[in-house]
């Protein structure tokens, strides 16, 4: 273990001696801690990132100058679309990501590093319940859509099959993390394919470029962004497992979304048949001003651009069709070559560049006080798992439909979207017309039939709660079998054991 002399002298080179002002008044266990901490943060990187994150603070917010001279929308031959394109080109690109995920070269790769602050728990995202009638969690709704999409591909090709499933954590996430899914049985996936791995965790720093300690004995750090996939994946020797596994092609994507389709077989196929090094599903935005990124060109190399750096003019420019030129929402739903993830890795990380994100960081005055902000007071330095698409060869889009495959759930209950309620309604709002389209028939408590409502009011829920395991179903196939022509109770739930009954009601 590092003494204390050699952290001191660590801390003087990168001008950052302060972090051990406190240190006479500790006990011998927080000093430990504290060293510990501080060993491992090199002089120089330390140096450069506090430098780093003052001079971003002082540059000057809002859209750079000359953005929109250029800006250009993704060209038309680079973006495919799962609602416009013909049934037979949609079975191509389907059958095609079947037969990679029976040949063991797929892989899911989750971006949890995240904590549930906006969402107002101190626990992970994925261990939240949302309310749905099974009360089951994003994690268990995400464990089962891989054993489904495993299970066709297995049918389809008489093979069995794994997709494993790689969860990028933080200091924050990983211990509850693996707590959780040793306490459900991993959700009955083989321990061995499920690989947890922990980012990088970087210290806050203030405006004037000054690591912020958090308490006498602890820095404030926090998790590198998304974009530290790049830098887990060499700390933890990641490719290489999947190198070993035969895995040659990796769904990423972020822990929050209630629809995401994991391994999508669809997304999968047009990104292999495109020949793509890299892709993004993408929506349409609802409206010019929605917060979110807009997957476009920039100086002739696709890129997302923040929605807080894009003119409003430029925002609400429409083609002759009459929809938004820049219209294609990033949702963090990603595709990429196990070759590109090593390119990144081995050549390109260290390119990137840090966003800045300014944050509300507790810290402990000059007195040793603790004190709770008000106000932002501080810079955390991350990184995007989207800024590698400019060292693409091939990039692709994929436009999908918002309310069969987006809905993240980012804010507590008493915000206007994205929260609890909206994730509940857009997954029981899927599963409601999934069952209309297998000929399913809904009743009210009277036994009266309730009307079938093909297109739903955007808020409240469906005139029947309905609720189908992805156990039964990954999106919305087979479920004739099952619901054609019945008169269902509202709520239902099609789990794996109601199936069974009905399938031996038929027999």
């Amino acid at each position: 273990m590092a003494s204390e002399s050699d952290v001191r002298a660590q801390l003087q080179r990168a001008g950052q001696e302060h972090l051990l002002r406190f240190w006479a008044e500790l006990a011998p266990g927080p000093r430990a801690a504290l060293l510990a901490e501080l060993a491992p943060l090199e002089p120089d990187a330390l140096r450069e990132h506090c430098r780093r994150a003052a001079a971003a603070w002082a540059r000057a917010s809002g859209p750079p100058p000359g953005l929109a001279a250029r800006l250009r929308p993704l060209p038309p031959e680079r973006v495919g679309r799962a609602r416009l394109c013909d049934p037979e080109t949609r079975r191509r690109w389907e059958e095609e990501g079947f037969r990679q995920i029976a040949l063991n070269k797929v892989a899911v790769l989750l971006l949890a590093g995240g904590q549930g602050t906006r969402l107002g728990v101190t626990y992970p995202k994925g261990m939240y319940d949302v309310g749905l009638p099974s009360q089951k969690t994003l994690y268990q709704l995400q464990a089962e859509r891989i054993r489904r999409v495993e299970q066709l591909a297995g049918e389809r090709h008489g093979t069995h099959c794994t997709v494993p499933w790689y969860i990028m954590t933080s200091e924050f996430t990983l211990g509850p993390t693996a707590k959780f899914f040793k306490e459900h049985d991993f959700f009955h996936l083989d321990p061995a394919n499920v690989v947890l791995f922990e980012q990088r965790m970087l210290p806050a720093v203030t405006f004037e470029g000054r690591a912020i300690l958090e308490r006498k004995d602890k820095v404030a750090m926090a998790p590198d962004g998304n974009g530290g996939l790049y830098c887990a994946l060499e700390d933890h020797r990641i490719l290489e497992d999947m190198e070993l596994r035969g895995v040659e092609f990796v769904h990423v994507y972020c822990v929050d979304n209630i629809l995401v389709r994991l391994a999508d077989p669809v997304f999968i196929g047009f990104c292999v048949l495109q020949g793509a090094d890299c892709g993004a599903k993408v929506v349409e935005k609802a409206y010019p001003e929605e917060p979110v990124g807009v997957v476009c060109q920039l100086d002739g190399v696709p890129q997302v651009v923040e929605y807080s750096e894009i003119n409003p003019e430029v925002a609400h420019l429409r083609g002759t069709d009459g929809g938004l030129i820049y219209n294609a929402g990033n949702i963090c739903n990603h595709f990429f070559t196990r070759d590109f993830l090593q390119t990144i890795t081995r050549d390109c990380e260290p390119l990137l560049q840090p966003h800045v994100a300014v944050k509300k960081v507790p810290y402990v005055d000059e007195g040793g006080n603790l004190v709770m902000p008000l106000k932002p007071n501080g810079i955390k330095m991350e990184k995007f798992v989207f800024d590698v698409f400019p060292f693409a060869r091939n990039f692709v889009a994929f436009e999908v439909l918002r309310e069969e495959e987006f809905s993240p759930l980012k804010n507590a209950e008493a915000a206007s979207r994205d929260n609890p309620s909206t994730a509940r309604r857009a997954l029981l709002a899927q599963h409601y017309r999934w069952a209309l389209q297998a000929g399913a028939r809904f009743l009210d408590a009277h036994g009266a039939q309730l009307p079938a409502l093909s297109c739903l009011p955007p808020e409240g829920d469906p005139p029947a709660i309905c609720e189908i395991s992805p156990l039964v179903s990954y999106s919305g196939e087979g479920l004739e079998m099952y619901l054609q022509g019945r008169e269902l109770q509202s709520p239902f739930i099609l789990d794996e054991e109601q199936a069974r009954v009905l399938r031996l009601q038929e027999m």
